[in-house]
């Protein structure tokens, strides 16, 4: 069996990677996807972008990328999209008018029911089959929708989940992102915090980074230990500081204690502040905030983002509460999605 893939971002890939383990070894991959797992038609390292003003500048680049997708499909047996709605949406709706017969299943949906709520009946309409992660998303959606809960990824990836906490705070991690922008914006403010905790610091480094990299946007690093294994590392932490993203979920279900630091470019918040109507912008808390009505962990954003301000939601951390949170969060989802999506790939 061929599969269309459309796979942009890097944590896309690292479900996908799940995903394939749980497939018939018959199945191929063609389309967009990390190059561990194929052939793909598109170095992914090019499609990185921070921010809407990034994507602007390279909208005509996508444009013509989200043509050779749907040429692509025409010998595809099915069609799985990943997360990256701004190019998949688009994507599913040239594939299902030029080949309505083509099952296109979506996985990692996008977060219409946070904003741009009209997309719905479109992902209803346009989407074979809707798999979700998020335990309460399916309400958002048409009773008559093919929408599932399937599990979330990181149950699949994630391996330890801490049972208790050391009474003492010794070591404490810092994950400044994956993006240039956000490590440039937030290490000058690590760096200066790591001077008044008196703690055994490790900050988390991407992977793919080189040695240029690394010396570009993180500088002098003698005060810290250097990690590439994120959930090693948040597992034998006793609290973390974290840039938004994925890595506060991770956070979150594994139980370290951690404080949600985020830097934005003006515009792009300004944009973002004005489309997305929630209160939280971390994983965690927007998932938390639906099961419990209440926030997981402390969030600060653009000017906040001061060095008193960590300190002072550092020192008065409710740690244990937040634990027990973890833990009532880990069996909100339940389980791992990647043998539910094979198995939707695989249903004739």
């Amino acid at each position: 069996m061929k599969i269309l893939v459309s796979a942009l971002e890097h944590s896309a890939n690292v479900h996908l990677k799940s995903l394939k383990k749980e497939l018939s070894d018959d199945i191929e991959f063609i389309g967009i996807f990390d190059e561990s797992l194929g052939e793909p038609i598109v170095d992914l390292r090019s499609l990185a972008i921070m921010g809407f003003v990034d994507a602007l500048k390279k909208l005509r680049f996508f444009f013509k990328l989200n043509d050779e997708m749907l040429q692509l499909s025409e010998d595809a047996d099915k069609v799985l999209l990943i997360d990256s709605s701004g190019f998949n949406l688009p994507l599913a709706k040239k594939i299902k008018k030029k080949y309505p017969q083509k099952e296109i299943i979506y996985y990692i949906l996008p977060q219409a029911w946070a904003w741009k709520k009209k997309r719905i009946p479109v992902l209803a309409k346009t989407i074979n089959k809707l798999c979700s992660i998020l335990p309460f998303e399916k309400s958002y959606y048409p009773k008559d929708a093919p929408i599932e809960y399937v599990g979330h990824p990181l149950l699949d990836q994630i391996k330890n989940f801490k049972e208790s906490l050391n009474a003492e705070i010794k070591d404490v991690a810092f994950m400044p992102g994956s993006r240039k922008g956000e490590i440039k914006k937030l290490m000058p403010v690590f760096k200066q915090l790591v001077q008044s905790l008196h703690v055994n610091a490790t900050i988390i480094i991407p992977k793919h980074f080189s040695e240029a990299d690394i010396q570009e946007l993180y500088g002098d690093l003698s005060a810290f230990s250097i990690s590439n294994e994120p959930h090693e590392t948040l597992y034998k932490s006793d609290f973390a500081f974290i840039c938004s993203g994925t890595a506060t979920l991770e956070a979150a279900l594994i139980g370290v204690p951690f404080v949600l630091s985020y830097i934005a470019k003006p515009l792009d918040y300004f944009i973002a502040s004005r489309l997305v109507k929630l209160d939280y912008i971390g994983l965690g808390n927007i998932m938390f905030s639906q099961y419990k009505n209440e926030a997981l962990h402390p969030e600060f954003i653009q000017e906040d983002v001061t060095v008193e301000n960590l300190l002072k939601a550092y020192h008065d951390y409710d740690r244990e509460k937040f634990l027990q949170n973890s833990k009532s969060l880990r069996s909100y989802l339940q389980h791992g999605s990647s043998k539910r999506v094979a198995q939707i790939i695989e249903e004739n």
